[in-house]
Formats: structure tokens, sequence, C-alpha cells
């Protein structure tokens, strides 16, 4: 049952967060701080009061019906508003589960082949122009940070960026095992094959989120090599970043200069970072809740694409979708898997808060 009181404290400390910025008294950091939350407080205001017309709607009509002139009307209305009184609680329960942070931050991702060979490696492109052209159809860019391109135009590795607001939120349930089944192009004999990838989905770490010292790492500059840009064997731009704490290391070699491939191997060092730091965080604090959706966990087998049978299954909530083609693409099919996994874990939360 939704706690009224509660609702009326967002509702005072959204009115307080208006008048503090409107003062002039705060700016900077502490002003990015508070418009961040105003924003999250407005997006749940509206249900609210849509909470409490309701309620107060239901107590009028309740009040009416004692008068035999209006409890005709009063005792229909009364029908219509007990009946859409469960769907607004249920949205405003939504609405005011815990968080992450991290939801409305740009995305990392770093998609690598598996077992299968080049098939594999195809796959492994197949689901980079999944992601691709889905981000796109967003309206977010994508930005290619490094790759380990095969002759078949698969890829051994792949890491990339997805900017947009809400793009982690969106994409998070994406990381595990990905496997496919289908008639390879390298297979003569027409059998199906079984391959797999795995997918990575950080999200964009701010400098804020995770300082790196300079004593922690060794920055190392080497000649770029394989299929790349054309500044590729040309100049010692590529760079390669070893965190010493960790054992983690970066390289990229996508850029056209030696500054860009430091900013961009570091932004994917700090992402790396940050990620390493939530799951200690939430490992901490709840021995990691074990959510039907997944842990993030980039053994986990996830979903599959079955070619002959037109036919992707997400093994994690048992949603089987014949949309491959569409979903390869990016197409509302995939919008569709990622809405039921997120639809999944929110029921998930609201039944742990029972």
């Amino acid at each position: 049952m939704i706690i009224e009181q509660k609702l009326k404290d967002i509702q005072a400390r959204a009115a307080a967060i208006e008048a503090q910025m409107n003062s002039g008294e705060v700016a900077g950091d502490d002003l990015a701080k508070l418009s961040k939350e105003y924003s999250r407080l407005n997006e749940i205001l509206p249900l609210i009061n849509e909470y409490f017309q309701t309620t107060a709607g239901i107590a009028d009509a309740e009040a009416m019906q004692a008068d035999p002139e209006w409890r005709d009307l009063a005792t229909e209305q009364l029908i219509e508003l007990n009946h859409a009184l469960p769907d607004i609680e249920k949205k405003l329960q939504i609405a005011l589960l815990p968080r992450d942070d991290a939801d409305d931050n740009s995305v990392i991702m770093e998609i690598r082949a598996g077992v299968g060979g080049e098939e594999s490696a195809l796959f492994a492109g197949d689901l980079y122009n999944q992601y691709k052209s889905y981000a796109l159809r967003q309206g977010w860019k994508v930005e290619v940070i490094e790759e380990n391109a095969t002759s078949l135009r698969g890829y051994k590795e792949i890491v990339f960026k997805i900017d947009g607001a809400g793009a982690y939120g969106r994409m998070k349930f994406e990381s595990g095992i990905h496997r496919v089944q289908r008639v390879p192009e390298t297979e003569a004999g027409g059998r199906i094959h079984t391959s797999a990838a795995s997918v990575a989905v950080m999200p964009e770490a701010k400098e804020i989120d995770v300082v790196i010292e300079d004593k922690d790492i060794r920055i190392d500059v080497f000649r770029a090599s394989g299929a790349g840009g054309q500044h590729v064997n040309k100049t010692d731009s590529a760079i390669r970043i070893t965190h010493f704490p960790t054992g983690i290391v970066v390289t990229c070699q996508n850029e056209r200069s030696q500054f860009q491939n430091k900013a961009a191997a570091m932004a994917v060092l700090r992402s790396k970072l940050y990620e390493k730091q939530r799951n200690e965080q939430v490992g901490a604090s709840n021995d990691a809740r074990k959510s039907m959706v997944g842990s993030g966990d980039r053994s986990e087998k996830i979903r599959t694409y079955n070619f002959p049978e037109q036919r992707v299954t997400d093994h994690r909530i048992k949603l089987t979708l014949y949309k491959l083609d569409d979903i390869l693409s990016g197409g509302a099919g995939l919008d569709e898997m990622i809405d039921a996994l997120i639809a999944a874990d929110q029921l998930e939360q609201l039944a742990n808060m029972e």
C-alpha cells in the first residue's frame, strides 16, 4: 500500500529544491546535483497528484452516497475510481523503486568472439551491427574505441561507446553470453553450428566517479597494426594503459592521434574500474541481489538466436520472439525484448519489497 506521508514528503522536497534553485544561492556542482534530483522527482509528481486526486474522489463519492439524489452517480464514480486506483498505485510503486544512479549514463560495450572460430567472429559482428542500429534509432551516437577485425567482416573483439542519455538503463541487461544457431557461411555441408559471443555493458564513468592516480598506471605507446583507420602503421599513436592495482589492461588505436587514443583508453579504463567498484559495493551491501534477469555476469548464457526457426529466446525470462531479422537489425523486436527485461526486473524488486 502506498504510504501517503512519503508522497507528501516528496512533494515538499520537490518544492524546496525548486525554491532553492530559483534563489540564486547555489551554483556549480551543487546546482547540478539539485537539478538532477529535481528532474527525478518531477517524473514522479504527476503520478502523486493523480493518486491524491483519485483518493480524494473516492472519499467524495463515498460521502455523496449518503444523499439519495446523488447515490447512483456516486456509486458509478466510485466503481470507476476504485478500478483505476490499483493501477495508479502500481505505477507509483515502480516509480519509487530505488534507481540505479548509472541508468542515465552513456555506455561502453565490449563484444568478444567465443567458441566457434570464424563463425563466432561473424556473430560478434552481427551483434555489434545490431546494437549500433538500435542506438542510432534512439538518437544516440556510436563511436568505435578498439577493434580486432577478421578478414570475413567479423570481430575477434570490438569495444565501442554508445553516447546518449539513458543508454545504460536500456542496455545493461545485454551483458552475458549470446549464442547463435545457424549454418555458417564457411560450412559447405549445410550443417547447423552453435557458436557464441560475450557482451559486456559498462556505464561510462565520469572523472569524479573514479580517480586514477598516475603512479597506478603505465602508459605504453606503440605502432598500430591490423585493420584500422587510415593512420594505422604510419605513426606510433596506439596506446596501451596498464592499471597495476587491478591488472586491467586497455588499448586503443582507432583514433587519429596519440592524445585521442589516450583519452579513449582512459575512458574505458575508468569505466572498467567504475564497474568493478559498483559490483563490490553491491556485493558488500546485500550479497549481490540475484535477479531473474541476471547479475550482468559475462559468463552467464542469456540469449539464443536460432536462424532456422527465426527465433530469439531470452533464457532469463523465458521469452521467445519469432522476430530474429527485426531484432538483429536493432528494430522494434529488440525494444520489446529490452522492455520485457526491465519489467521483469521491476516486478522482482517489488516482490522483494513485500
